[in-house]
């Protein structure tokens, strides 16, 4: 207990002392809400790798897909690294930079308002994404807090309140530095630890080959006729799998509180560097997640007295066996991954919250200053409100993860990917998005016609992707001049080095 107290004291006065070392940062608009537009590739892809991966997807998710398809579930943790992270670095982060930049746009609300000529969809969008926001913060206090009861016995409450306490404080001061700095020190700790706590729980079962035989005998009602399913290569229920590998790969391409580093990224050479660095990321700590979890059959879990297995509990139990500087180190691994996260959460909801709903609405002549005090207070209240759900959360891990990122992800990616390449999208066509991935995912929480909240929000972005060519062919077209005015800024001429580009062609050959 010494040492696992000992761990989190250090944790704690490093993300404190990081927040008051980067308070200079946190004096304008730009920089609390983006680092002024110069932060560099480590920094970013530590800040989009720990903001994609918490407590949701390390006791939540891990927990049960791994409980559910076996060594299987380690697709989504690949999908994770080559949709969620790769593709979406290549076919976003550098045109998002740009387009961003010449919009004068700091949110994902802002940015619909300024490329579509409505401020309605600007306001709207912000309320969508404050409403969803808040129930993903309550899925990471969920996950986090459940580990910490194992570990020190202490209060889900009490758990709920410390961490809540801890991210607003260096988050109101430090600002988006502030959770940039703090991200790489987590992000690291979270490459270390996961890998440890791997070899870990497979030493225990005598190494890797001879766990993955074990799991091979698990034989479970659902899988009496397939013999080894929990070790096969798609695991017993494929169709399923596909759609978490769908909703946490490719949902955050429409996720603001992760479009928003690519705002941030200081140059073309960071981009490059940081694609590299966020996918390595992801392989490792998603990967080595699912991975994990994959082996959680075999771990000693019982289902409770009516037959019914509590998912949340899956990965804490396989995990309270190991010696306690392995635990300590998983704390502070699940606590690294779960700050960099919450401190995200509450800066895109606030920083949304003040300029793109209350500016335009109700304080046109707002300032800078005055701007940033609201921020502050909307950034308490949002952890205020995402505690008080936490407190009686209304379900498992996945399933509040599952509506936020459907009802986001669904409602903002394919009016935003469209937008950063084709001309002809519509304002009405992005209304259509809004109606489709909020109306799916809502919907479905009241008639689960769908079944699984997750593919519910699968289901709502590739919806969304047909939605909007299809409303945009068929409705009015935008003015002309506007849309082309936007897309000069991939027309402009600049001067670049040789080793950034390729020679023009010989004509004399």
């Amino acid at each position: 207990m010494v040492i696992r107290i000992i761990l989190l004291i250090l944790f704690f006065a490093v993300m404190i002392g990081i927040g008051v070392y980067t308070r200079r940062h946190a004096v304008s608009v730009s920089g609390f809400v983006l680092g002024g537009r110069s932060v560099g590739p480590w920094l970013t892809a530590f800040a989009y790798g720990t903001s994609y991966f918490s407590a949701v997807v390390f006791v939540g998710y891990a927990g049960q897909f791994g409980y559910k398809y076996g060594i299987a579930s380690t697709w989504v943790g690949i999908g994770n690294a080559l949709l969620g992270s790769l593709l979406a670095w290549v076919v976003l982060g550098r045109r998002t930079r740009i387009m961003t930049k010449h919009l004068d746009s700091m949110t994902m609300p802002d940015f619909f308002g300024k490329r579509y000529d409505s401020p309605a969809l600007r306001v709207v969008a912000s309320a969508i994404a404050f409403i969803f926001l808040i129930p993903y913060t309550a899925s990471v206090y969920n996950g986090l807090s459940n580990l910490f009861e194992m570990a020190f016995d202490i209060p889900y409450s009490v758990c709920v309140i410390v961490m809540a306490l801890l991210t607003g404080v260096y988050v109101i001061i430090g600002g988006y530095m502030a959770t940039a700095l703090n991200d790489l020190v987590q992000g690291i700790i979270m490459l270390i630890g996961i890998v440890v706590v791997i070899g870990a729980v497979l030493s225990g079962h005598g190494g890797f080959l001879a766990a993955l035989k074990e799991l091979a005998q698990v034989q479970a009602p659902e899988t009496a006729d397939m013999p080894g399913a929990f070790a096969s290569f798609f695991g017993p229920d494929p169709l399923n799998l596909l759609g978490v590998v769908v909703l946490t790969s490719l949902g955050t391409w429409g996720l603001p509180q992760m479009i928003q580093k690519f705002y941030a990224i200081k140059d073309e050479k960071s981009v490059q560097t940081g694609t590299v660095i966020s996918t390595i990321f992801a392989v490792v700590v998603a990967g080595g997640c699912y991975f994990l979890g994959g082996f959680s059959r075999i771990s000693g879990i019982l289902p409770e007295a009516d037959g019914s297995i509590k998912y949340d509990k899956i990965i804490p139990t396989m995990l309270s066996g190991l010696p306690d500087i392995l635990i300590g180190i998983v704390i502070v691994l699940v606590l690294s991954a779960s700050m960099s996260t919450l401190s995200s959460l509450v800066l895109t909801s606030s920083s949304t919250l003040t300029m793109d709903f209350i500016k335009p609405l109700f304080a046109k002549d707002m300032d800078d200053k005055k701007q940033l005090v609201w921020m502050r207070i909307f950034l308490a209240g949002f952890i205020i409100i995402s505690v008080v759900i936490a407190m009686d959360p209304p379900g498992f891990i996945a399933q509040l993860m599952g509506i936020s990122w459907g009802a986001l992800a669904g409602a903002f990616l394919a009016p935003f990917l469209y937008g950063l390449y084709w001309k002809k999208v519509t304002s009405a066509a992005v209304w259509a998005s809004f109606i489709t991935g909020v109306g799916i995912t809502v919907s479905n929480m009241f008639y689960p016609y769908i079944g699984s909240p997750v593919n519910a929000g699968a289901i709502a972005m590739v919806a969304g992707l047909i939605v909007v060519p299809v409303v945009s062919l068929i409705s009015p077209k935008m003015d002309s001049k506007k849309v082309d005015e936007i897309f000069s800024c991939m027309d402009e001429t600049v001067v670049v080095h040789r080793r950034t580009a390729l020679p023009e062609q010989d004509e004399s050959i």
